[in-house]
């Protein structure tokens, strides 16, 4: 097997799991949300940090079984055999190879405040801005060349700082709160529970930050640091995040902002950063420097955590046999997965400068949202398919942990509506099936046979559904039958699916 460096402690892969998941997601989702939520944005912050509490808890489980890099693009592999895995792996490589992207156009959405010629009026990157997002994503790579352990150093000091001023900058937008907002314009839930739930898709972008830290599970100095880090990731980014909704429905000055006022759906529409763009329109300079600066520094740094956790992903699919091997090959000198390193920086550049025209950041952030929960769906039935092979597992109450993580997981991919769904499970399809070809990766198939149908039926409902093209089932009751046909059908399948003997030591990891 490759042999990776420990270089993270757990103080470090905290900061890592909370200041790689605050960036876009807090300053761009927040705004989408509160269009489709209004107040309520705050409650679908709230919903969507208990949802992703269970399914962090299947990655504390596995993680501490299979501590590996890129292990959640593996465990499946255990369980369920090479098909299975290539779906998921695809589904996460996927996930991960538009964030880095989307962070740095992110980036050059806060530089255009110096320089307005990056950003067109519809929101869109110019040219330019493009070119400098390309950029952006090449300034990536020296925090993830020169070894874990001066990665985890410059993350540690990076996050910190970055961390302190997200608070600062949602404390300094209480300051001037309006909260009026939050009863005058219908009420706290002005589009009834439907849009409180339809805007967690995009809250779960922003949640789901905290598998770098499983990512990263084989470069910790004591494996045991899984449990805690990623606990204590959830709280530290959903305390966050909550603190940002309430700042921005607070602070929101509709005349001032140009927004007809109660018009909460006007929110999305606002250019650029709507934190800065707010905050410009307060005239508070101090808090428009503050804001400025998280525009740049936030989804640097978060783009540079995840092209790194990428990377492992990547690392981890070479040991798995479903792309080319080279992707195994590490640094002599700093012991980093170096072609890995390079294939998805070359990908995630081409991916930046093709996605650049969008008209907006949220219809990619939707996209990877799919993708990744599409990817994270299959753990929980791993963790309880070690379960039944006798397995006594590392958290309390598994059974009801995997049950609540794969409904969560199932009902995140449909609220996330067409066509996201389809889009995703595309794209997927694609890069499984070509490299599924190529690699000879037929192994299992009758194990991941309910997965294949698993990812169709939230397919076909995302069509039929309210979420999707016909409508012809209501919000509710397609989100109860996404809920009944996971846990009675696909859930049993999938355990029932797993291989028979599945090894239960990290010692295969290079198998």
């Amino acid at each position: 097997m490759s042999e990776l460096r420990r270089g993270l402690s757990r103080s470090q892969l905290i900061v890592l799991g909370i200041a790689g998941a605050v960036g876009t997601g807090a300053l761009f989702s927040t705004a989408g949300m509160a269009a489709l939520a209004g107040p309520g944005v705050v409650l679908s912050w709230l919903i969507g940090a208990i949802m992703y509490t269970f399914i962090g808890l299947t990655y504390v489980d596995l993680a501490l079984l299979y501590p590996e890099a890129g292990g959640p693009s593996r465990y499946s592999l255990y369980t369920h055999g090479a098909t299975a895995n290539m779906i998921g792996a695809f589904s996460d490589l996927i996930w991960y190879l538009f964030i880095p992207p989307i962070e740095a156009l992110a980036t050059v959405e806060g530089a255009n405040y110096f320089y307005p010629h990056l950003v067109a009026a519809t929101g869109a990157p110019t040219v330019l801005g493009a070119v400098l997002g390309v950029v952006v994503m090449l300034l990536f790579v020296p925090f993830n060349y020169y070894g874990v352990k001066a990665f985890g150093q410059s993350t540690n000091g990076l996050g910190i700082i970055k961390l302190v001023l997200y608070v600062l900058v949602a404390i300094g937008f209480v300051s001037f709160a309006r909260f009026a907002n939050f009863s005058t314009y219908g009420g706290l839930v002005p589009f009834g529970a439907s849009g409180v739930i339809g805007a967690i898709p995009l809250a779960m972008f922003a949640f789901g930050g905290i598998r770098v830290i499983p990512d990263y599970a084989e470069e910790a100095h004591q494996h045991q640091d899984m449990r805690s880090s990623i606990i204590w990731a959830v709280i530290g980014q959903s305390i966050i995040y909550l603190l940002f909704a309430v700042a921005f429905v607070a602070s929101i000055n509709w005349a001032a902002d140009g927004l007809k006022s109660g018009a909460w759906a006007s929110v999305a529409t606002l250019p650029g950063n709507p934190f800065l763009v707010i905050a410009q329109h307060g005239n508070i300079a101090w808090l428009v420097v503050l804001t400025v600066i998280i525009a740049i520094v936030g989804p640097f740094v978060t783009g540079y955590i995840y092209q790194g956790a990428g990377t492992r992903v990547l690392f981890a699919m070479g040991r798995s046999g479903i792309v080319p091997s080279r992707m195994k090959a590490l640094s002599e000198q700093y012991k980093i997965p170096l072609a890995a390193l390079i294939v998805f920086t070359v990908v995630g550049a081409i991916v930046a400068y093709i996605a650049a025209p969008l008209p907006s950041i949220y219809s990619l952030i939707t996209d990877a949202v799919v993708a990744g929960y599409i990817g994270f769906a299959i753990n929980p039935v791993s963790m309880l398919a070690l379960r039944k092979q006798g397995d006594q597992g590392r958290i309390k109450g598994s059974g009801l942990v995997g049950y609540i993580a794969f409904a969560s997981a199932s009902l995140i991919v449909y609220w996330s509506g067409w066509p996201s769904v389809p889009y995703a499970v595309v794209l997927l399809a694609i890069a499984a099936i070509i490299f599924g070809l190529i690699y000879k990766v037929g192994g299992g198939f009758s194990n991941a046979l309910w997965y294949i149908v698993y990812i169709l039926f939230l397919t076909v409902m995302t069509y039929i559904g309210s979420v999707g093209m016909l409508s012809v089932v209501s919000f509710f009751l397609g989100s109860a039958i996404v809920i009944v046909g996971s846990l009675l059908i696909f859930l049993p399948w999938g355990v029932a699916s797993r291989q028979a003997s599945i090894p239960t030591s990290s010692e295969f990891a290079g198998s």
